[in-house]
């Protein structure tokens, strides 16, 4: 039974930790395994600020959360044979403590930061509050839970963009978010599932998808 854990998926997709279990060919009398838990509550959750790839530190409600989530899941008898999160610390420290609570801290774990929470662009680090002051609520609402309608977004230059940020390095800067909508964060994820979460759920799907 091949069994991946992931944590701290974009925010946006999922608002709670939950466990699919995907049966595998008619042939075969395995299943697969996909457990997604989103990051414990972070210092920007707590102020009620807009916060997507800002690397923003989990509160100590977060921390402990994350490890109760582990013990949960261990005292369930979930075990894992990979771990992935994004590239975000609040996400890794997330998946760490997790682990820590299953006392199963040597599962690999691997980043991706095509599982980043969603890029708020120009409203990161703005209290929600202030900002439906200043434009409206509908307005917000509309950036928050539109489908192709993403916030302002932030310019190269602001000292809150991450395209100098060295975890992205690698990438190419054009593929880096400057905001983004619901459509924008799914493109996004398309590949990690095509290329890195589908293989390793089921190295077959390769093949027959």
């Amino acid at each position: 039974m091949k069994r991946l854990f992931l944590t701290a998926v974009t925010a946006s997709l999922l608002s709670s930790a939950f466990l699919i279990s995907v049966p595998a060919a008619q042939a075969e009398e395995a299943t697969y395994k996909l457990v997604l838990l989103r990051h414990g509550e972070s210092q920007w959750n707590l102020e009620k600020r807009f916060t997507g790839w800002s690397d923003i530190d989990l509160t100590d409600k977060g921390r402990a959360g994350a490890v109760k989530a582990g013990e949960i899941m261990k005292g369930a008898g979930v075990n894992f044979d990979e771990v992935h999160t994004s590239k975000l610390n609040r996400a890794i420290e997330t998946a760490q403590l997790a682990q820590k609570g299953m006392s199963a801290q040597w599962v690999p774990l691997q980043k991706y930061w095509r599982l980043n929470e969603r890029c708020y662009g120009d409203l990161e680090g703005k209290k929600r509050e202030d900002v439906a002051k200043e434009v409206g609520d509908d307005q917000v609402k509309i950036w928050r839970r539109s489908f192709d309608v993403p916030p302002p977004p932030l310019a190269v230059t602001d000292a809150r963009s991450p395209v100098k940020d060295p975890r992205y390095a690698d990438l190419d800067p054009r593929v880096i978010p400057a905001s983004e909508s619901l459509k924008d964060v799914i493109a996004r994820v398309g590949p990690y599932w095509t290329d890195q979460l589908r293989p390793a759920i089921k190295p077959e799907f390769g093949r027959i998808w």
